[in-house]
């Protein structure tokens, strides 16, 4: 679950966001190819392009999926220490990243695009891990229920971490 108001919240310097505009201007052509499959909500959820968090710029971010995706050229070969340790400080405020290098998204987009679908959360699950016939079928004599439905996916999420 995304943390509340992770963009809202911060402080972020004038330099910063001018950076982020400026990146949002010119981004390289595989970020232009992958936003165009991120953008206007065609996945189902709404994407950012050069967002601030914690201080760093990420290349997409899903504040419903708390998912950054990253495209990786190749100044990422020369910074593993620095990548590393961006990872960590996004990881340990609740953020998934998922990085693609640039070839990937060049060379194979369904796959990468499939990959980012499976952590979309959908009704609290994710498309990979999808819900067994017995789930839904609680679901379907729950919906009538009050919070029936959200005890069953905190059940199903515990099962899921097992």
């Amino acid at each position: 679950m995304p943390i509340k108001n992770i963009i809202p919240g911060q402080r972020v310097a004038k330099a910063k966001l001018q950076r982020a505009k400026e990146l949002r201007r010119e981004m390289t052509p595989t970020e232009k190819v992958l936003w165009n499959e991120l953008r206007a909500n065609k996945l189902g959820v709404h994407f950012r392009r050069q967002q601030v968090i914690a201080g760093f710029i990420v290349d997409f971010y899903c504040h419903k999926a708390a998912l950054v995706v990253e495209v990786d050229g190749d100044i990422h070969d020369l910074q593993p220490e620095e990548d590393a340790r961006r990872e960590d400080v996004l990881k340990g405020i609740g953020l998934t990243i998922v990085r693609f290098r640039n070839e990937d998204v060049i060379k194979d987009m369904p796959a990468v695009v499939g990959n980012i679908k499976s952590h979309i959360p959908i009704l609290g699950e994710t498309i990979s891990s999808p819900l067994s016939s017995e789930h839904i079928n609680k679901l379907r004599g729950s919906l009538k229920g009050t919070g029936t439905m959200k005890a069953l996916m905190e059940e199903r999420r515990k099962e899921s971490h097992m």
